[in-house]
């Protein structure tokens, strides 16, 4: 197999081969292809990923898209019968949970081309159609969104604050902004309500204890 995976038909293998389906530890209605100490992936040089992003975040279910999926199949009302855009959209799981609590619609979003494979794969594992838009939307009007979903996006400074001046601007629209937050550096100080907050399984290869709380929050215009 290529380790420079290129078409659609490469990067899903290249998924495939270097992660296992496995549960949603906070979402277990859900399985994804995950990386795990058991996976190739896990093990895997950054000279392996040579030309993409090094942090494959399409591999885990991260704290704050796992608080956000299972606060959307708690309360299954913040979505269904709407038309939801997932946001940096990783491994699709909060895309998926809106299709399983009856969202209208839903696209996932995300710059990374492995995300595209990631979504397709766990979206056929789950039995869910999910639509896939490519590249940056940030500052897009999304005409006829109702719902904007944002899984685990305050990590680094320049997106957080691109997104955040986004999202309240969309706020201000009268679209609901919903948006995971694990306590990360850059989540908004004020200007919002918390929806829920949950105790996260994690693993600290990827985050700093094995458990994390994360919230919910609806950002305000």
């Amino acid at each position: 197999m290529s380790a420079h995976p290129r078409t659609a038909e490469e990067l899903a293998a290249f998924v495939r081969a270097r992660t296992a389906p496995a549960p949603v530890p906070l979402v277990p209605e859900l399985r994804l292809y995950q990386a795990t100490e058991l996976t190739p992936l896990w093990h895997a040089t950054a000279a392996e990923l040579a030309g993409w992003d090094d942090s494959p975040y399409w591999a885990f279910p991260w704290a704050g898209g796992q608080a956000l999926a299972r606060t959307i199949l708690d309360a299954p009302a913040l979505v269904a019968g709407r038309r939801v855009f997932d946001f940096a959209t990783g491994s699709g799981l909060v895309a998926l949970a809106a299709a399983r609590a009856g969202a209208a619609e839903v696209v996932a979003c995300d710059l990374d081309p492995f995300c595209a494979a990631a979504v397709g794969l766990n979206a056929a594992l789950n039995g869910i159609a999910l639509p896939f838009r490519a590249g940056d939307p940030i500052d897009d009007r999304l005409d006829g969104v109702d719902v904007l979903l944002a899984g685990d996006v305050f990590y680094e400074r320049v997106l957080a604050a691109r997104a955040i001046a986004w999202f309240r601007t969309l706020a201000a629209r009268g679209v609901r902004v919903l948006a995971g937050d694990a306590g990360r550096a850059y989540a908004p100080g004020n200007g919002f309500t918390v929806r829920a907050v949950h105790v996260v399984p994690t693993t600290v290869e990827i985050e700093d204890a094995p458990v994390r709380s994360a919230r919910v929050i609806e950002l305000l215009p």
